[in-house]
């Protein structure tokens, strides 16, 4: 697969770009939506197989995986009036639109895979979720980190709910470096500690031999301090209000 089209070039699709080009011996041509001029201009310039079309047709003429990535609410407005030949493959990467919903759209018969591909596609660690398995867009995301193909779009949907916790994550560890800055220490001395406490961390995700539950184990002494914020701050009714949380998003997401 070396013409990759993209529709909606933001985050997402800046990090798709990058993964695919940079520090690599060969890429593939990359063909870039116009809208977001500042964003596609960067890219082109900095790498020699990116180029930006004049419209959303020119994309999807020019290339053989087309990538779908404007927001939700623009997609009938992006998207009105486009053709797409049957022999296309079009990965959806919008969340909550159903490829249902994005086939109606479009009014094509080309093979259409829903991903959730992350930021870290940039450094090509992402996993990506997709569904239905297609070679084409699974072989596309494994150069990019790793395809996860699911059963159907239920289990797709999980995974996208899952997806909804990232910016809490980077919120805990804000709130964290604010109350020792309460605490009288330096802002930016809290700031580097507990970016280095948490990147160790999540280094020990890579050890797939051990479950998340035994790395927790494995980071905890009895009656020791993380014991202690476990299970007075994140007990059974915390746990329970993320539970709830991730169901209302879920319900959304359907």
């Amino acid at each position: 697969m070396e013409r990759i089209g993209i529709i909606g070039v933001g985050e997402i699709g800046r990090a798709i770009v990058t993964g695919l080009c940079d520090g690599v011996d060969k890429s593939p041509e990359v063909f870039l939506s116009p809208r977001g001029a500042g964003t596609v201009a960067e890219l082109s310039a900095r790498y020699d197989g990116v180029q930006v079309c004049a419209d959303n047709q020119e994309v999807v003429d020019r290339s053989e995986l087309v990538i779908i990535a404007v927001r939700r609410q623009d997609r009938h407005e992006a998207l009105a009036g486009l053709r797409v030949n049957d022999d296309r493959t079009v990965v959806n990467v919008m969340a909550g639109v159903a490829n249902d919903d994005l086939r109606r759209t479009l009014g094509t018969d080309a093979p259409l895979v829903r991903a959730i591909p992350l930021p870290s596609v940039r450094e090509r660690r992402s996993v990506t979720v997709t569904f239905p398995s297609h070679p084409v867009a699974d072989a596309f995301f494994e150069r990019l980190g790793g395809a996860q193909p699911v059963a159907d779009e239920a289990a797709f949907n999980v995974f996208s709910a899952l997806t909804g916790t990232l910016t809490s994550h980077y919120a805990y560890l804000a709130t964290l470096t604010s109350w020792a800055a309460a605490q009288g220490i330096a802002p930016d001395d809290a700031d580097r500690y507990i970016r280095s406490l948490f990147q160790g961390v999540g280094r020990a995700l890579s050890d797939g031999t051990r479950s998340l539950q035994q790395l927790a184990a494995d980071h905890e002494t009895p009656n020791g301090n993380n014991e202690r914020i476990r299970t007075t701050w994140f007990d059974a009714a915390n746990s329970e209000a993320l539970g709830k949380a991730l169901d209302g998003l879920l319900d959304h997401l359907k």
